[in-house]
């Protein structure tokens, strides 16, 4: 695997464990349990991992509220990668989550040196109209970032906290990279932390859908929320042994501080650069006092954003879907027909010869036919389960798959069209 996960280019990832070790990634499967009614992308581990989920999974169960957030630079056509976002955003907007989506204009604009004008032609026609169709609510908020006085302001807020060198061991950026390219980073992180602003009922958790690729910019943005905070609150111990909490100023304005103590319902003590509180017995109550007074002081009492982490699924030739290759990507938009024929050249996980495939079994994870059932074409687990059995056993053909799978796509495909239609006469309601 690659030591870099690259948001803009090709990043190869043979072994998603290893996330785990190089980038501190957690399993998904520590927080599984505690999700309510688990969307089919978790119950089918193709979110593997992710940073800070349980924040979002305390707010779904106690009703509380929290925030969905992901984007898409609009550089091409949309495809089923980006219905993969889409479906975990929706699935979060059903589950009570203020949804945002963010259409990356200023980065295509940056890294691909589109128009603004090509920019949102693309936005529009390809991303936005299949996010609706799919079953987006106009209860969310879909944006340009070029059109988001929030996010080009926050951009410039959190550029104060960046420097070079940070950029730099995050992405790789070296002397050639343009000025642009880096603001357009500190964009996605102001896409990122924009749920939790004041015009948006203030600090919540948010989670980033996303595949291990974009990693980069959630590193970064838990960084810069950190960053931009007043206060860090510490668990200290006094010579005795005794347990207190210091709450430490981070360039707080004055009197920050002596605000702080006075809000605090325990015995406290003001020194130079931080207050230590005593008697703490509540420290989740502890947290929100002071993040109230740092909202009240005019700071932003950022929480670091969640994010959860997807399999990407692969070419249906093998090896990676890439839009360079037409034959290994399904677009959205793409004719049905056409798509069915991709479906019926696809490679399969299938022996070499019909006896080897009844005596030997199939390979349905070596399959992209069975992927595409998987992340996209079936919703019914006990069927997946049935069609995995049987391809096993030896007793399902590549040929049958193949078929069926070419009509499902069909069908999506003809349905989703029809639903783009009928999305373009609701923009209005979208604010677009």
């Amino acid at each position: 695997m690659n030591s870099k996960l690259d948001p803009w280019g090709s990043s190869n990832i043979d072994d998603y464990s290893k996330l785990f070790d190089e980038f501190g990634i957690l399993p998904f499967d520590d927080i599984y349990n505690n999700v309510p009614e688990p969307s089919h992308y978790m119950r089918r581990k193709i979110i593997f991992g992710h940073r800070g989920y349980d924040r979002v999974t305390e707010a779904m169960a106690e009703g509380k509220p929290f925030a969905v957030m992901s984007g898409f630079m609009p550089s091409g056509m949309v495809h089923l990668g980006h219905k993969m976002v889409m479906e975990e955003i929706i699935w979060h907007q059903k589950m009570g989550g203020d949804a945002f989506v963010g259409i990356a204009d200023r980065e295509a604009h940056a890294v691909r040196g589109f128009s603004w004008d090509k920019c949102r032609e693309i936005g529009v026609e390809q991303y936005i109209l299949s996010l609706i169709a799919l079953g987006f609510e106009p209860s969310g908020h879909i944006y340009f970032q070029s059109e988001s006085d929030n996010v080009k302001d926050l951009a410039f807020e959190l550029g104060v906290k960046a420097n070079f060198s940070e950029l730099s061991a995050i992405y790789g950026f070296n002397g050639q990279t343009n000025v642009a390219h880096m603001v357009s980073a500190l964009t996605q992180s102001a896409d990122i932390l924009q749920p939790q602003l004041g015009e948006f009922s203030g600090p919540k958790p948010t989670v980033i859908p996303v595949g291990s690729d974009q990693d980069p910019h959630i590193r970064l943005t838990r960084g810069l929320a950190n960053s931009m905070n007043m206060f860090r609150i510490e668990k200290r111990e006094d010579l005795k042994g005794n347990p207190y909490m210091s709450i430490r100023s981070k360039a707080a304005p004055e009197g920050a501080l002596q605000e702080v103590a006075k809000r605090m319902p325990w015995k406290t003590k003001v020194f130079e650069g931080h207050v230590d509180v005593f008697g703490v017995d509540d420290k989740q109550k502890l947290k929100e006092i002071a993040r109230q007074a740092e909202l009240d002081l005019g700071g932003y009492s950022f929480l670091p954003p969640a994010s959860t982490y997807h399999r990407f699924m692969s070419g249906l030739q093998g090896g990676k879907m890439s839009s360079s290759i037409p034959d290994s990507v399904i677009s959205l938009t793409e004719e049905p027909k056409k798509a069915a024929k991709k479906v019926k050249r696809a490679k399969t996980g299938g022996r070499m010869t019909l006896e080897e495939q009844k005596e030997l079994g199939g390979e349905p994870t070596n399959c992209s036919v069975y992927e595409l059932f998987m992340f996209h074409l079936i919703d019914d687990d006990k069927e997946l389960e049935e069609i995995h059995s049987e391809c096993v056993e030896g007793t399902r053909m590549c040929g049958h798959c193949k078929v069926y799978a070419a009509e499902l796509m069909s069908d999506f495909l003809t349905e989703h069209q029809e639903l783009r239609e009928q999305a373009r006469d609701k923009l209005d309601e979208y604010g677009l």
